[in-house]
């Protein structure tokens, strides 16, 4: 039976027992994306032999292998693949071995097959797109392509204003830019109030179009109920627009005094797999499984943005943050891809530094590092220890990037239901995180002039919000932001 499985899965009939289960195929019509019967694998105990099941969509042909997936071309003269889940994890993918008997129920197998497989041929489409675009500043991190309206030459860009706070800050972010004269123009999108089918997320797919479209945006804090199984808000766009990197700029602000005065580099976390591929299930009663997941095609596309990133802003040195000590064949691959793209940058030094004695120096020395590229955990752990470093996640700027030039900035910082609608709410890093806007779309002396208002106003100290110590509000501290202009 173990053979057979690494061609099928095995389906549970209802009772959970062996004797209860076959192994099968999915076959799906190419033109059509439907899943049309469940077929019978060699040598397997059939319970039922034609199942229909769902339609689901299907772009690709080729074959790609994953933990539990296979899409392949059969001599099918109506050029049908074949969608293979797996009991048995090919050694040449991973280590994993789930040894049978196991048994699964056919939504969960077939799911959780399907998200690897649909993030697998999306990886293979984002490669296709990375070896036709060898230079950096064109197609991948291209910021020329906008949007603009139809009646003025105003640049549209989505905005989420957000939840909580959201509303009060992205109006001061609006006031500043109209003060500015900062030719945008904002399509506002707000989060549903149900869940989007299309979606599965209270983000709507039209939201989700106008980033695409725009191919720019700007997003408050957003809150996801936490325990009731709804999907992140925030892995819903970064999924949903392959917003593949995340870039977190940390600097010491002048005039608002930390423990450290000199801090100055830049977090790059990969943002679309790793441990929050949301790839989770449950073996036995008391047993679950989350799936790690690390491709070649994805790690390299973020090294190769973490040192085109430092060669652009004069940045000396990248630092590879893993734990291949441990994850030798995960995050093993995330460092190779590094190397090869270094060897591409020989004037920028490359550095591979252990996540945990990273955190240890980080504490001790910040200077030590310029720009830290790293996985999608890691990642969220170390920029947000860096933001620490420099006075919390309300000073600190946040920019996805996406491919084809997409950009959607965002405050990293928690909606604060407790302050919301008290006037009281600190917009410094939305603010900070739209200059990061503006820079992607070569808006660079608007983008200077902002951010240099907003460090003269918490520099100078006569205007700060009550979590930087003052007590204005956050209509003075946008007024005295707009004075600064």
């Amino acid at each position: 039976m173990a053979k057979d499985a690494e061609w099928g899965v095995v389906i549970s009939q209802g009772s959970g027992k062996t004797d209860d289960c076959f192994i099968a195929d999915l076959v799906v019509d190419l033109p059509t994306g439907q899943i049309k019967t469940v077929a019978p694998s060699r040598g397997s105990k059939v319970k039922e032999k034609q199942t229909q099941i769902q339609t689901i969509p299907v772009r690709s042909t080729g074959r790609t292998y994953g933990p539990s997936c296979s899409i392949s071309d059969p001599s099918s003269p109506n050029n049908a693949i074949i969608f293979v889940l797996f009991i048995s994890i090919p050694q040449n993918f991973c280590n994993l071995i789930l040894s049978p008997p196991i048994s699964f129920s056919v939504s969960e197998s077939f799911m959780m097959a399907f998200q690897i497989a649909k993030r697998l041929l999306r990886s293979r489409a984002a490669n296709e797109v990375f070896t036709m675009t060898r230079s950096p500043s064109v197609g991948l991190f291209s910021s020329t392509d906008r949007n603009y309206s139809s009646s003025s030459n105003l640049i549209r860009a989505t905005l989420f204003p957000g939840d909580g706070i959201g509303p009060e800050i992205a109006e001061s972010v609006k006031q500043v830019f109209t003060a500015a004269d900062v030719p945008i123009e904002w399509e506002e999108h707000y989060v549903g109030t149900e869940v989007d089918p299309r979606t599965q997320s209270f983000v709507t797919w039209e939201s989700l179009e106008s980033v695409r479209v725009n191919k720019v945006g700007l997003k408050g804090p957003m809150a996801t109920p936490i325990g009731k199984g709804h999907r992140s808000l925030n892995l819903t766009l970064r999924k949903e627009l392959n917003l593949y990197a995340n870039v977190r700029p940390c600097y010491s602000l002048p005039g608002y005094k930390t423990r450290y005065d000199d801090v100055n580099l830049v977090t790059i976390r990969e943002n679309t797999e790793g441990e929050y591929s949301g790839l989770e299930h449950q073996v036995v009663r008391g047993v679950v499984e989350s799936l790690k997941i690390i491709t070649r095609q994805a790690s390299l596309r973020v090294a190769e943005y973490a040192f085109y990133y430092a060669k652009a802003h004069g940045r000396q040195r990248v630092s590879a943050v893993h734990k291949a000590n441990i994850m030798q064949k995960t995050d093993g691959l995330f460092l190779k891809c590094c190397r090869e793209v270094a060897e591409k940058y020989p004037e920028i030094k490359y550095e591979e530094v252990v996540i945990d004695n990273c955190c240890m120096m980080l504490v001790k020395n910040p200077t030590l590092f310029d720009v830290l590229v790293m996985p999608n955990l890691y990642g969220d752990i170390i920029s947000d220890l860096c933001a620490g470093l420099i006075g919390g996640l309300g000073l600190t700027p946040s920019l996805n990037i996406g491919e084809g030039g997409i950009a959607l900035a965002e405050a990293v910082h928690g909606s604060a239901p407790d302050i919301a609608g008290k006037n009281l709410a600190n917009p410094t890093a939305l603010l900070l995180s739209a200059v990061s806007m503006l820079h992607h779309l070569d808006l660079n002396e608007k983008a200077d002039q902002i951010q240099d208002a907003v460090l003269k106003t918490i520099a100078e100290g006569k205007y700060r919000t009550g979590d930087l110590g003052g007590s204005s509000t956050t209509t003075e501290f946008t007024k005295a932001i707009i004075d600064h202009l």
